[in-house]
């Protein structure tokens, strides 16, 4: 891993002394992971392609206008920059109306209320996982019994028979580990959604 950060960043040097080169052997080198995330994401080949070019139109204008400071993190970067566009991406695909309606036209015999976003999808999916990561710093017990109830679906009842403890102990518990991810989450600064 090493050796990627220190040959990106000479590669990055390199193309700022005015070696043109040396950005077509870091896109060569990065294009494998970038487009396919991005493909992934949009699951559209001509929309990634698009997305792909504009990730490193941007990562050049940056480097070009001396803004580049990323230390030899250059994939990181560019993934966030990908990751950025393809957010920015779905807000436009939301904002500018793809059905052609007449005067009768109504978008809510289009858009279902269950049928979420993709870019709601993939903020809601980063809110998890770092929840997820703050619920690890709780006490034992605690996310023991957290764990239980919302990852494995278990009632209170089976949660006291698993953990040999009163459903009393266990609901408490349970009191404590969300009163106390609470805590996290605003120490951490995780913005939830409603």
């Amino acid at each position: 891993m090493m050796v990627t950060n220190d040959e990106d960043r000479l590669l990055v040097s390199r193309y700022i002394a005015g070696d043109e080169s040396a950005f077509e052997r870091l896109l060569l080198k990065h294009k494998d992971k970038v487009y396919g995330y991005i493909r992934m994401m949009v699951k559209d080949g001509q929309l990634a392609e698009d997305i792909f070019q504009d990730v490193f139109m941007k990562a050049i204008g940056t480097i070009k206008r001396g803004q580049y400071n990323e230390e030899g993190k250059f994939l990181p970067w560019i993934m966030r920059i990908a990751h950025n566009l393809v957010i920015d991406t779905f807000r436009k695909s939301k904002r500018i109306p793809t059905v052609d309606g007449g005067p009768d036209f109504d978008i809510f015999d289009i858009v279902k209320s269950e049928d979420q976003r993709v870019d709601q999808k993939i903020v809601e999916e980063q809110i998890h996982q770092d929840v997820r990561k703050l619920i690890e710093h709780l006490p034992e017990e605690q996310k023991q019994v957290l764990k239980m109830r919302h990852y494995e679906g278990l009632s209170f009842k089976e949660i006291s028979e698993q953990t040999q403890v009163s459903i009393n102990t266990a609901l408490g518990r349970m009191r404590y580990a969300l009163i106390n991810l609470r805590k996290l989450i605003k120490e951490h600064e995780v913005i939830l959604t409603q």
